[in-house]
């Protein structure tokens, strides 16, 4: 198997609100888009982030389409967390304030308009005595 490209798929009750946070917040483009559908993609991401409107028809598995994001992470790995949290804290819904876990993922999160919980992580270094602790 050879994999040529990666995406999210997230069901959202309005595609626009989150295609438009994406956009602004997080530097992302829109590279397809029509009636309840809008992929989005930055070169340095890896991964494109796609949103559907919750019960498109065209939904496979129909079993699955009413169902939306709440329950899911979508995470962004940066170089500087603390930047971001400065930049992003006064101008979005935050979910968690920044926080550093004992094995080294220093993170924050923040809503999109439909709930969506988008997390900001950057790895640090952590003391090896606490690295290696159960």
């Amino acid at each position: 198997m050879h994999i040529t490209a990666t995406a999210v798929s997230l069901n959202v009750p309005d595609v626009d609100a989150s295609r438009d946070f994406l956009r602004a917040h997080f530097g992302f483009e829109v590279a397809m888009s029509a009636d309840g559908f809008a992929s989005l993609t930055r070169p340095d991401a890896g991964v494109n982030v796609i949103f559907l409107r919750a019960g498109l028809s065209t939904f496979k598995p129909d079993t699955h389409r009413d169902a939306a994001g709440p329950g899911l992470l979508l995470v962004f790995v940066v170089d500087d967390i603390d930047a971001e949290w400065e930049r992003l804290r006064d101008l979005v819904p935050i979910a968690t304030s920044i926080e550093t876990e004992p094995w080294g993922e220093r993170y924050f999160q923040v809503l999109d308009p439909n709930g969506i919980v988008i997390q900001l992580v950057q790895w640090v270094e952590v003391a090896a005595d606490v690295a290696t602790s159960d």
